[in-house]
């Protein structure tokens, strides 16, 4: 009797516990033919009928149960085994906003994983508020007025910022917001641009275009079809790289990015907070 290839018994495992080859195939990313061949040579070398074959399927014989039964737990033994020379990262689950997530935070993430490859960031794109153990989070970022943290843990991430940006070409800088009225203007859910014309005494703009996200706002500025107001966080690579320009920036209200999380020791969310506050 040959001693049985690992692959081999991986293959007779998968048959076993589906009772059909090709949804053992299927489990196993092979052909139907070739773990049906694996299965007919680990019998030979085993001289052992392990299945009886049906028009619908496999039923394993007496001995091909009792075999399974110490493959399996044998086979448990060594991914547990392997497991333990690599233990799995900390998760960190993040709850962020969509356009701040795409704009900004995705871009970097390269970074995180070279820096810390211990730790799985998990992201969840939403502007709603959080319940921390309802939503199972360990971290949030929103946008707004400072919060009233209550029994959480706060750090200001990035001021907002506003500025209105656009193509270069669309037009000259504006020295106030007037100026700006003769612009397409391009307005996200967050209306920034009324509210900022209404606070200043002014019309109301017609807007060019509007969207729910500011990320789509940004890219219809990229697009050439107007002047977006944005957080200059989200901007930040396209003024660098000069594929926009900023035309205005908004006063100062004390409004910007903030974290939030629970007031618990937490030591891998703790390094990707520090990891979002040297990024900016």
């Amino acid at each position: 009797m040959r001693k049985p290839l690992l692959n081999s018994l991986r293959m007779f495992d998968a048959a076993a516990r589906h009772l059909n080859f090709t949804h053992a195939a299927r489990e196993l990313h092979l052909t139907q033919g070739a773990v049906a061949q694996h299965v007919r040579k680990l019998e030979a070398d085993l001289g052992v009928a392990l299945f009886t074959r049906q028009a619908r399927g496999l039923m394993l014989t007496a001995q091909g149960a009792r075999y399974h039964r110490e493959i399996t737990a044998a086979l448990g033994r060594i991914d547990q085994a392997t497991l333990a020379l690599r233990p799995a990262p900390a998760t960190v689950t993040l709850s962020v906003p969509p356009s701040l997530a795409s704009k900004w935070l995705v871009p970097r993430l390269a970074d995180l994983a070279r820096a810390h490859p211990e730790i799985l960031l998990e992201l969840q794109a939403s502007e709603h508020l959080s319940d921390f153990r309802r939503d199972s989070v360990d971290l949030v970022i929103r946008q707004g007025k400072p919060p009233r943290s209550g029994d959480l843990q706060t750090r200001a991430l990035a001021p907002l910022d506003l500025c209105a940006v656009a193509i270069p070409g669309l037009g000259a800088p504006a020295t106030d917001l007037a100026q700006l009225a003769r612009f397409p203007l391009i307005e996200d859910g967050h209306r920034h641009w009324t509210r900022l014309f209404t606070d200043h005494g002014l019309p109301a703009p017609r807007s060019a275009l509007g969207f729910n996200q500011t990320a789509l706002a940004i890219d219809a500025a990229l697009a050439g079809q107007g002047v977006a107001l944005t957080p200059r966080l989200l901007v930040r690579d396209a003024l660098k790289d000069g594929t926009l320009i900023a035309l205005w920036r908004a006063p100062k209200r004390g409004h910007g990015y903030y974290l939030l999380f629970p007031d618990t020791p937490h030591m891998a969310r703790d390094t990707v907070i520090s990891w979002l506050l040297a990024q900016v």
